[in-house]
């Protein structure tokens, strides 16, 4: 059972900006299934990753075509038979819903996962740029640490074989994207650095106010490559051809997005697309996403010339885009090392 006080005051900071906000959203009760009304739906391209263990080699490039064709027109798919065993899933939700079911203070000061709990969005100044949702951000090298658990033993279990198995299907994807940039075989895996990357589990409580709030605000993710996966509530939504689409859940398949250090890398030949999730009224949602990152003084340079970005470092991009939020509230991103003539 939840405890009363497990959820942030998520309530109590949107009033705050609502009332600093000089357009103020339409703040009414949701009906129905509290979903935000868009334009359309989607069918996220849909890869079986089985095709790469075939023994005939003409299922294996249909494979490997498909997911380069998915990363430069989409920015994102779908994958099933992706290696992650459904029991695995579903203990890591488990254990994922119990952690969030802990009290706010239990989660706000106790420390737990290396004291990486966030809710909302502090430096959010009007409605657009809040988000209503928890989260914990974890660093891969913290996640076999038993300090950082508490009384949550078996979430660590759980999470180590979790985060491995993600870490692993980041991996070859990634291998799978390079190689078809004529890249050489394991020279993405020479600049992906695991003490980078993280796991960040997310809760989305329901929303009872207007169905225009964001459980995540529009943003591309600064990484390689992210896999996401998510329950069967729905509320991701991607732009694709200049609108809003809504992603629909598949049970047990992951979402894979590409990120913007691949589209720098790749010279736009693989696009990070802006996406969001969008509150619900009624219902809860989960979802936990894996960042595949290099380290923070790792050069990004294009892999074929002209390049269409200056070259930077990671650490440089991410300073950048922390900046911009803090300053600016929302991420900018790439267009900040477009190349100058």
């Amino acid at each position: 059972m939840i405890h009363s006080n497990s959820n942030p005051p998520l309530l109590n900071h949107l009033g705050q900006l609502l009332s600093l906000s000089h357009h103020p959203l339409e703040t009414t009760i949701c009906n129905g299934d509290g979903g935000v009304v868009i334009n359309q739906e989607c069918q996220l391209p849909l890869i079986d990753l089985s095709g790469l263990n075939s023994p005939d080699e003409k299922d294996k490039l249909a494979c490997t075509a498909a997911i380069s064709r998915a990363s430069s027109q989409w920015g994102f798919f779908q994958v099933i038979n992706h290696g992650i065993s459904p029991e695995l899933l579903k203990k890591m939700r488990k254990e994922q819903k119990l952690l969030f079911e802990t009290s706010f203070e239990n989660k706000a000061t106790c420390g737990l996962l290396n004291n990486s709990y966030r809710w909302g969005n502090p430096t959010a100044t009007t409605p657009k740029q809040f988000s209503w949702s928890e989260a914990f951000h974890i660093p891969l090298t913290r996640i076999s640490d038993e300090s950082c658990y508490g009384d949550f033993t078996s979430l660590r279990i759980v999470m180590t074989e979790f985060a491995a198995a993600m870490s692993k299907l980041a991996r070859l994807l990634a291998r799978i994207l390079a190689e078809n940039l004529s890249q050489k075989r394991g020279e993405i895996d020479e600049i992906c650095d695991e003490r980078s990357c993280f796991l960040r589990l997310n809760h989305y409580p329901a929303c009872p106010v207007s169905p225009e709030i964001f459980g995540l605000v529009p943003h591309t993710d600064s990484d390689f490559l992210t896999i996401l996966y998510q329950d069967e509530v729905g509320g991701l939504q991607l732009m694709k051809d200049s609108k809003w689409v809504a992603v629909n859940p598949i049970q047990d398949a992951l979402i894979v997005n590409i990120g913007d250090l691949f589209q720098a890398w790749s010279n736009d030949v693989y696009k990070s697309v802006e996406h969001k999730v969008m509150a619900n009224g009624k219902m809860e949602r989960y979802s936990i996403a894996y960042f595949l990152c290099p380290s923070y003084e790792t050069l990004i340079g294009s892999c074929r010339q002209p390049s269409v970005y200056r070259n930077f470092t990671f650490g440089e991009f991410r300073k950048q885009v922390q900046e911009d939020v803090k300053k600016i509230g929302h991420k900018v991103g790439l267009p900040r090392f477009l190349q100058t003539e």
